[in-house]
């Protein structure tokens, strides 16, 4: 699956086989970011901490984006949300 395969899922249901990470944003991706949040927090890994860094930027609360930043070893994100979304959905495919 590519990008744009991926983004074309968000009008029908979620594709079986996603990772959890790749679900988490197929979720917020159609506007739930309450169940990517939920999905996201659950994992422990470098790249989660850079989504869960991505879904606290959109809502908005810069301290703890900042701190998940942190935690995947990258700089506070200077990308749209647009940008950044479909970054992250690139490296997890």
């Amino acid at each position: 699956m590519n990008l744009s395969q991926f983004k074309e899922t968000l009008k029908k249901r979620r594709p079986n086989g996603l990772t959890k990470l790749l679900e988490a944003l197929w979720y917020d991706g159609t506007g739930n970011w309450e169940k990517a949040h939920e999905i996201t927090q659950e994992i422990h890994t470098e790249n989660a901490a850079e989504v869960h860094a991505y879904l606290h930027r959109k809502e908005g609360d810069k301290w703890n984006a900042n701190y998940w930043y942190e935690r995947a070893n990258k700089p506070f994100c200077g990308e749209t949300l647009d940008q950044e979304w479909h970054a992250l959905v690139k490296k997890l495919l």
